[in-house]
């Protein structure tokens, strides 16, 4: 019999090259979903992952084997405080994509975002929010400028984060009458989402530093009696052409991606950290001290980094029609203390 030739599936995604460092820690939102709602709302909201842990509920999907029955789900805590709206900003769409048309900011802005950026003692809002009256027709989408307020969570930081929020639903005019009553005013994760509703979370993952192979893109480890080496590809291509291609697992950059993770469910949206944080506060990260949301399975990222989570964009088609029923949280220390 002649040589059987092996195969073997290919190793490592392709779908997320470039395997490069993200730009930030903090994920970046290209798009936002499209809204029915014939009343102005805000399209995403941001908390600090705090960590992980579990609960027991009543399964409420509808064709699940354990439908009605007690499960066990693990879940991540994020610690939600809740975010300054600073300004309100306009765009406009031409030929040549989307352009910042106009902003208008509070009168007098946080002292800490002073740590920011660098801002005027004082705003004269009354006149910006009236040259944003004036170019209203010229608008093609309004959007929030948000703060977090970090002196409120656990991280040990002072400065905080900035980030726009896009507001959906109804007409523009309405998108500008719901955005001057929040100037200069805060929102809560609770006027933004429900309990038992999915939302899509931008994140970048926890970084690895520079890694081979193996560990990069799970080839195979070589016998021991291979020439030169083991951990790595043993032929990484033909002799034509005369490259490396591009789809060669290769060394480099392991983590600290920017992810996408859609359709994670809330399971609870609760206002005191108290009734989620383990004996002796979560690890690297300690007691949740406010507000916090529960979402069901993990979030790519370490503790303390900034979570956002968005309106869903492709959600499912079918949702249970109230919040699932907790039975169960877990309080007990990973660390046994």
């Amino acid at each position: 019999m002649g040589h059987r030739k092996q195969h073997a599936p290919r190793h490592g995604s392709l779908a997320f090259l470039p395997r490069g460092r993200a730009a930030s820690p903090n994920g970046r939102l290209r798009s936002w979903p499209e809204t029915k709602s014939d009343s102005p709302n805000l399209l995403g909201f941001v908390g600090y992952k705090a960590g992980m842990s579990h609960i027991f509920y009543i399964d409420d999907k509808q064709g699940s084997p354990n439908f009605g029955k007690e499960i066990m789900s693990p879940v991540t805590i994020l610690d939600a405080p809740p975010l300054q709206v600073c300004g309100v900003r306009t765009y406009k769409k031409d030929e040549y994509g989307t352009k910042t048309l106009n902003e208008a900011w509070m009168e007098k802005p946080p002292e800490d975002l002073h740590r920011l950026v660098s801002l005027p003692e004082k705003f004269n809002t009354e006149e910006m929010l009236k040259e944003t009256e004036g170019n209203l027709d010229k608008a093609s989408e309004l959007r929030l400028i948000t703060i977090t307020q970090p002196r409120l969570s656990g991280t040990p930081k002072k400065k905080p984060d900035m980030m726009e929020i896009k507001v959906g639903g109804g007409k523009i005019k309405d998108q500008l009458e719901y955005a001057k009553k929040l100037l200069g005013k805060t929102v809560s994760a609770i006027d933004v989402f429900k309990e038992g509703q999915h939302v899509d979370a931008i994140s970048v993952s926890k970084g690895k530093g520079f890694q081979g192979p193996v560990k990069r893109m799970g080839v195979a480890i070589l016998p021991h009696k291979s020439r030169k080496l083991m951990r790595g590809v043993a032929s990484i291509g033909p002799w034509t052409p005369h490259r490396t291609l591009y789809y060669v697992a290769r060394a480099g950059q392991m983590g600290y991606h920017q992810r996408t993770e859609y359709n994670k469910r809330i399971m609870k949206i609760g206002a005191d950290g108290k009734e989620v944080s383990p004996k002796s506060g979560f690890l690297r990260y300690g007691p949740v001290k406010g507000p916090y949301i529960m979402i069901n399975g993990s979030i790519a990222g370490a503790s303390k980094r900034l979570i956002r989570l968005r309106q869903p964009m492709r959600g499912p088609r079918k949702m249970p029609a109230e919040p699932p029923k907790i039975a169960y949280v877990s309080l007990e220390s990973p660390q046994g203390k």
